[in-house]
């Protein structure tokens, strides 16, 4: 086997390794959201207060680089543990310019999100169960949008019902 088909293998494999151990780690795996999912919470953002717009669990950066390009002006923040996607997207972040784009390697659990306007998300039950505590623990009263999973104790404003297989629920929290 020649020596760059071994090395395109080996790297194939710590990339999965990768990926796998902050699987492990987290308890999910970087999870993009679907075009229709992405379309909602960028509608549902649109009408936000001013001020940043943070990504909890940015991924492969696709939501938070939409963000980005729709609102020049505004802060946008992505939070990613997986070091891989977040390769990926600050990759794109230098290769689109998008100077009004923050992508962090950390857990937003531990993270001061006092300044958010508006929060996205697309979690997980326990994490979800996790940042209502953070919100509740700290005052925080940002607008929250959640795609699929809902914020525990929180009564959303409003539940957008998308048109695909699952009927997925985009939810809307002004808290």
């Amino acid at each position: 086997m020649p020596l760059a088909d071994i090395a395109v293998l080996v790297l194939a494999m710590l990339v999965m390794a990768s990926i796998v151990w902050t699987t492990l780690q987290v308890g999910i795996s970087p999870m993009p959201s679907s075009v229709l999912a992405r379309r909602a919470m960028l509608a549902a953002a649109a009408g936000s207060p001013r001020g940043t717009i943070v990504d909890l669990g940015s991924g492969w950066g696709s939501l938070a680089i939409r963000c980005a390009r729709a609102w020049p002006q505004r802060t946008v923040i992505g939070y990613e543990l997986s070091f891989v996607p977040w390769l990926v997207s600050m990759l794109a972040k230098q290769l689109l310019r998008l100077h009004n784009l923050e992508l962090r390697r950390a857990d937003f659990l531990q993270a001061d999100l006092g300044g958010a306007a508006v929060l996205l998300c697309y979690l997980f039950p326990r994490g979800m169960h996790d940042l209502a505590h953070k919100l509740r623990g700290e005052g925080l009263h940002p607008r929250v949008i959640s795609n699929t999973f809902a914020l525990p104790s929180f009564e959303p404003d409003e539940v957008l019902h998308l048109p695909d297989l699952y009927r997925s629920r985009i939810y809307v929290y002004r808290t």
